[in-house]
């Protein structure tokens, strides 16, 4: 069958126009033609996955309603839009998703007006949502519909609830979608989960309220004024004939549902009836993630970026690990484990990355010292420091862009009170085809400033052992590990467990012409780049930092007495960073070497792969060769 006949519908729309043209009785066909595009095009070029297979229908029904680009529709946690971007005018252009140059991984302003805010961290939907339908009203824009599209567990971020409290407060009509499939990328936790698993209002009930209040305007008997105060009223009978509780219409927010998210013509008549009633307004589905591939909707977690796979069978292609150097995440999971058994104080904290962080290996044997809070890194991170105050030594494992939504929580619960807790920022530097909103980079320069803190990135997987073994000894206070996202450089990393001295880095080679200086896994780029230009003829010493702070100031007045020319390497942002703290050292004290910094330039950098970014950004081998041999 050709690609013309399987999409006989879908080949026809290149904007929702083309799509609001079909009679309504078409849409659950074009949802099955979008999810099958869906599943041939992430097969073969790897991606975010079962999240849009959840979302297919309200997609489809969500552009069929309202007027887009007009209307606004703000995505939250941008993996579940590869639908939105199809339907969009990005058909043809899909198959360059996440590649070099191709189309960007999460929804983006400046790549399509239908893209109304960038959405590549959870929970801020509500908010840019509720911002927009003010400025429209503002701006005499009455007539635009704003709808936030919130789900796949990014109800539980504090954002959210920061945004559904002002929403409650502000003049507005938005709608909020909830797309509610008990997941994140793990399963869903905490008492929101739970909340919503119980949380039902029958379909009967909801069609006699709406015609009821439409009845009733109608007839000049509720207008804005008296709306909220009935609204009031409604929420306490319903409340009391029901003995549940609705935290959405204790809020003044008109709540709407659980529907059906997978029953396309029904979601359309549900959003007409709802689409121009004034105040704020939640409508609550039930998903599937992973819908429509069964091995999908039967592993969810597995399969939210599975690689290639084969559509028709649903086998993935996973390259054979054996032999290979480990991932650096498994490193850390493994090694916290062993850790764990010969201190009953650690515990382990994440953010809804059990599975992602190798957590979970912590978790399969000692479940009651693991903690799973959610999409919740500043809550995270405080909470650690409760922990940490209680008398317990916890770890949490971020990711270092997700990192940056704690920044606050690391000054004021952690570093002031030099509680202990090891903060191991996993996916720092770049890391490729997830782009701008994912790039670990700029938690060094962000973090090296504020007191009490040690921050320490490894060479590789051995020293990444050491460094949280280190961490965890008596009076370290705050310790930051930074390791990158994939594989290491060792098959033989299982080393014993050794303390490294705090501020303590290594030379790896001495030399003569010129010092490079280099701090995590990067240095083994620049290793290469060393080795390329000795067979140059140049004469170049090499050093490990190991810790960014505290420097080691021992070895930073020997490479300023001894080098004229010093090269500095680094994977994170150059404005502040590993390179800056060396010229800062060198300039207090008097030194005066030439110094070339090598790192991030001081702009969003694009998605690709890891090495593709390198090279665009001059860090990779062939650039740093460069850099030595001019």
């Amino acid at each position: 069958m050709s690609v013309e006949s399987a999409y006989a519908l879908l080949n026809t729309i290149d904007s929702p126009d083309d799509l609001r043209q079909l009679d309504v009785e078409m849409l659950p066909e074009v949802c099955k033609e979008l999810r099958q595009d869906i599943i041939k095009e992430v097969s073969c070029n790897p991606g975010h996955f079962a999240a849009s297979l959840g979302v297919v229908e309200l997609t489809v029904a969500l552009h069929y309603v309202f007027n887009t680009p007009y209307d606004l529709i703000v995505w939250d946690v941008g993996h579940q839009a590869y639908g939105h971007k199809i339907l969009t005018g990005r058909r043809d252009a899909f198959a360059t998703n996440r590649k070099f140059k191709g189309i960007r991984p999460f929804p983006s302003p400046e790549e399509s007006v239908y893209d109304t805010f960038t959405c590549g961290h959870a929970s801020n939907s509500i908010s840019a949502a509720l911002g927009m339908a003010v400025a429209a009203r503002m701006q005499g824009e009455k007539d635009r519909h704003v709808v936030a599209v919130i789900g796949d567990g990014s109800m539980s971020g504090g954002l959210a609830f920061e945004g559904l409290n002002n929403v409650s407060s502000t003049s507005n009509d938005i709608l909020i979608v909830l797309n509610d499939n008990n997941m994140s990328i793990d399963r869903s936790v905490g008492g929101m989960k739970q909340y919503l698993l119980n949380l039902t209002t029958t379909s009967r009930y909801n069609r006699i309220r709406f015609r009821l209040a439409r009845m009733f305007t109608r007839w000049g008997l509720l207008d804005e004024k008296r709306r909220k105060s009935i609204i009031r009223f409604n929420n306490s009978l319903k409340s009391m004939l029901s003995q549940q509780q609705n935290i959405f219409e204790g809020l003044n927010i008109r709540y709407f549902g659980p529907f059906d998210g997978h029953d396309v013509k029904n979601l359309v008549r549900v959003l007409r009836d709802i689409k121009d009633m004034k105040g704020p307004k939640l409508l609550h589905l039930h998903t599937v993630k992973g819908k429509g591939f069964e091995p999908a909707e039967k592993a969810a977690t597995v399969w939210h970026a599975p690689g290639r796979f084969d559509p028709e069978t649903g086998e993935r292609f996973v390259s054979d690990a054996e032999g290979l150097p480990p991932l650096f995440q498994d490193v850390f999971g493994n090694t916290l484990l062993e850790l764990a058994r010969e201190n009953d104080k650690i515990v382990g904290v994440t953010p809804a990355m059990p599975s992602g962080c190798s957590m979970n290996i912590l978790m399969r044997e000692m479940p009651d010292r693991a903690f799973d809070v959610g999409i919740a890194e500043g809550h995270a991170v405080t909470f650690s420091g409760g922990l940490a105050k209680g008398g317990l030594l916890p770890f949490c494992n971020i990711y270092s862009s997700f990192m940056q939504r704690g920044y606050d929580n690391v000054i004021h619960d952690v570093a002031i009170q030099k509680l202990h807790v090891v903060l191991c920022l996993d996916r720092a530097g770049l890391v490729g085809e997830d782009g701008p909103t994912h790039h670990g980079v700029f938690d060094m320069a962000c973090l090296r400033s504020i007191p009490n803190l040690t921050i320490s990135s490894p060479y590789d997987e051995c020293e990444l052992r050491r460094l949280m073994y280190t961490a965890q000894l008596p009076g370290k206070g705050p310790f930051v590990i930074r390791y990158p996202k994939g594989r290491g450089c060792r098959a033989d990393w299982q080393c014993p467990l050794e303390e490294i001295p705090v501020g303590k880095g290594r030379k790896l080679k001495d030399g003569e012409d010129c010092a490079v200086l280099s701090i995590g896994p990067i240095g083994q780029v620049a290793g290469r780049a060393i080795a390329r230009a000795e067979e140059a003829g140049l004469s170049i010493a090499h050093y490990d930092l190991r810790f960014l702070k505290p420097l080691d100031e021992e070895m930073l007045h020997e490479v300023g007495r001894r080098f004229r020319r010093i090269v500095t390497v680094e994977d994170g942002v150059l404005e502040g960073g590993m390179g800056s703290a060396v010229l800062e050292f060198m300039a207090g004290q008097g030194y005066s070497p030439s110094v070339r910094r090598i790192g991030v330039p001081d702009e969003f950098v694009e998605h690709g792969s890891v090495q593709e970014l390198y090279k665009l950004c001059g860090m990779d081998e062939y650039s740093i060769y460069n850099a030595l041999t001019v």
